[in-house]
């Protein structure tokens, strides 16, 4: 995580203009993510260097960290924290944990992670609260459904206003169809390449999620076919990644 130490999000968010940032309002919420593209022959490795650094974050209380954490087939591991507002991201994210265990031991910590990866990466994500699927609430983490499938729809900036409004179209289809499958959408940002939506849906596993589709497709019918389609033709590439929520990874501070 060379990019991810203690001066990850003042040296890279703090360039980021306001308008860019729409960090948190009633229609969406902004997340930064760090990527790390881990070598598969150093998975086992890198987990326990991540959970390690959990142990110290919750030894030492440490308050200004705040990231769940999931991980995708592909090895890709995704450390995902809200932001509120900019004024949050003055301050060097891991300067608190380094006065506490001593700077020399959390470089070193860093230093072992580093040779887990050669690839990393940086960037933001909004979730689309207009456009995600949750009528009982918004929630990233429902209780008891830790597998995820990611779901990207990539487009082009010239067509980014038909595919929001197909993707409303969507979403109203679902609810006049009172559909049980729930998906959180978000949106890229700065940082990432290229423009595209991202919906998440959780199940219990894979085959609670087959499921879950199989029974969401009977229920919506020729009408949510003819949508899919429509919306797919809108697009210039689309990808989808099955992958699970992280717990023993993550760290929320207690409040």
């Amino acid at each position: 995580m060379k990019t991810f130490k203690i001066q990850l999000l003042f040296v890279l968010l703090f360039i980021i203009p306001i308008s860019a940032l729409q960090a948190q309002d009633d229609d969406s919420q902004a997340y930064w993510v760090h990527e790390d593209v881990v070598k598969p022959s150093m998975v086992g490795e890198y987990e326990n260097i991540v959970k390690e650094l959990v142990e110290n974050l919750k030894k030492h209380e440490i308050q200004e960290v705040n990231m769940i954490v999931a991980n995708m087939d592909d090895q890709r591991y995704l450390y995902v924290g809200p932001i509120a507002n900019m004024a949050q991201l003055d301050n060097p994210y891991f300067a608190t944990l380094a006065k506490k265990m001593g700077a020399d031991k959390m470089e070193a910590l860093f230093d072992k992670m580093d040779k887990c990866y050669d690839i990393e990466q940086n960037y933001v994500i909004h979730l689309d609260n207009n456009l995600s699927y949750m009528p009982s609430g918004i929630t990233q983490t429902p209780e008891g459904q830790d597998y995820r499938k990611f779901h990207y729809y990539h487009y082009t900036p010239g067509n980014r206003a038909i595919v929001k409004e197909k993707l409303l179209a969507i979403k109203n289809l679902f609810a006049s169809k009172g559909s049980k499958l729930n998906y959180r959408l978000y949106r890229s940002g700065f940082g990432t390449r290229g423009e595209f939506y991202m919906v998440a849906i959780a199940a219990k596993d894979a085959l609670d999620y087959a499921s879950k589709i199989a029974e969401n497709n009977e229920l919506m019918g020729e009408d949510w076919r003819n949508a899919y389609n429509d919306f797919m033709g809108s697009l210039g590439k689309y990808e989808s990644f099955g992958g699970g929520m992280r717990p023993d990874m993550a760290y929320i501070p207690e409040e």
